[in-house]
C-alpha cells in the first residue's frame, strides 16, 4: 500500500486560514493525505476560526497553531501550500524533498478591523473561499470528496 502523501498548509500566524484548510483536508481526505499547518510566527489559534469551523459542524478545538521549524527538514513534506501573500514573499526557497508548491492566496480575515459580527463575516468569507479552493484542488487531483 502507497504512503499517504503530506501536505503542509502554511501562513504567517498559522491563527485563521492555515487551520481552516488544514481541516477541510482532513475532512475531505483524510485517508489520501497527512494533513498538516503551520506559520512563519504562530500565532495561537484565533478564537474566530473555532468558532467560524464549529458553525459547518468541524470541532477544531483540538488544532494548535505551530511554526515551521517544526517541519522543515523534520517532516518530509510533498506538497506545500502557502495561504497568504506573506508566507509565499518569506517561504524558505529550499525545502527537501517538497515535490509541489502552491500559492493559495486568500486574505487574513483576522486583520479585518470591525464590529464583532463583521469580523465574523470577515472569517465566514475565507472560509467558504478555502473551502471551495480545497475541493476545487482534490478534482483536479481526481481524489473523490469524502463529505
Amino acid at each position: 500500500m502507497e504512503k499517504k502523501k503530506r501536505v503542509l498548509f502554511l501562513c504567517t500566524g498559522n491563527s485563521a486560514r492555515s487551520q481552516m484548510a488544514e481541516a477541510f483536508l482532513k475532512k475531505y481526505a483524510g485517508d489520501h493525505f497527512e494533513v498538516y499547518s503551520a506559520g512563519l510566527e504562530p500565532r495561537g489559534m484565533n478564537p474566530l476560526t473555532v468558532k467560524v469551523m464549529d458553525e459547518i459542524g468541524m470541532d477544531i478545538s483540538d488544532q494548535e497553531s505551530k511554526g515551521i521549524e517544526g517541519f522543515l527538514g523534520k517532516v518530509f513534506i510533498h506538497t506545500l501550500i502557502t495561504v497568504c501573500d506573506q508566507a509565499e514573499k518569506n517561504c524558505p526557497s529550499i525545502w527537501p524533498g517538497i515535490t509541489e508548491k502552491m500559492h493559495w492566496s486568500f486574505e487574513d480575515p483576522a486583520a479585518f478591523e470591525g464590529s464583532e459580527e463583521e469580523k465574523l463575516e470577515k472569517f465566514r468569507e475565507a472560509r467558504g473561499l478555502i473551502d471551495e479552493k480545497v475541493r476545487a484542488w482534490l478534482q483536479f487531483k481526481e481524489i473523490e470528496i469524502a463529505e
